[in-house]
């Protein structure tokens, strides 16, 4: 099984913005959860980040056909982004959208997420663990 995880903007600054919100953890020690949790479940476990929207949109339709899973954190675009759940709903691949700190009791306009339309899971409060919990739940049921 092939898994590709989506961060979108700001998540290379993990442990530096907000950690009261987003934790301590570095984005390279998630990158080292993603490897170490591929390797745990026998999954390959690709990983792209980045800040521009178009980007990520690009690298949702080249999974098409490619990938048997997407695990993406849409990041700011989860509550903007119609483009994204365009093309996340255009290869139709399983989904599970994920978000580091608990969206729903966050400010009001974090409480549409376009992206979790077209995901067929939402982990969100669970800090980094919660990238292993959605990879573990595709691999469950799709893999």
């Amino acid at each position: 099984m092939k898994i590709l995880v989506l961060n979108g903007p700001n998540i290379n600054m993990l442990g530096i913005r907000e950690p009261d919100i987003y934790g301590k953890q570095s984005f390279q020690e998630l990158l080292a959860i993603l490897e170490e949790t591929g390797k745990a479940l026998g999954v390959t476990v690709e990983q792209f980040q980045s800040n521009h929207e178009g980007a990520l949109v690009d690298k949702i339709q080249a999974a098409y056909g490619c990938f048997d899973g997407i695990v993406i954190n849409p990041a700011a675009y989860t509550h903007t982004s119609v483009a994204i759940l365009d093309a996340l709903k255009a290869v139709a691949i399983p989904a599970v959208e994920v978000h580091i700190s608990q969206v729903d009791a966050r400010e009001p306009f974090r409480q549409v997420s376009y992206a979790g339309m077209a995901c067929v899971k939402t982990i969100q409060g669970q800090g980094l663990d919660g990238y292993r919990q959605a990879i573990a739940y595709l691999r469950e049921n799709y893999g």
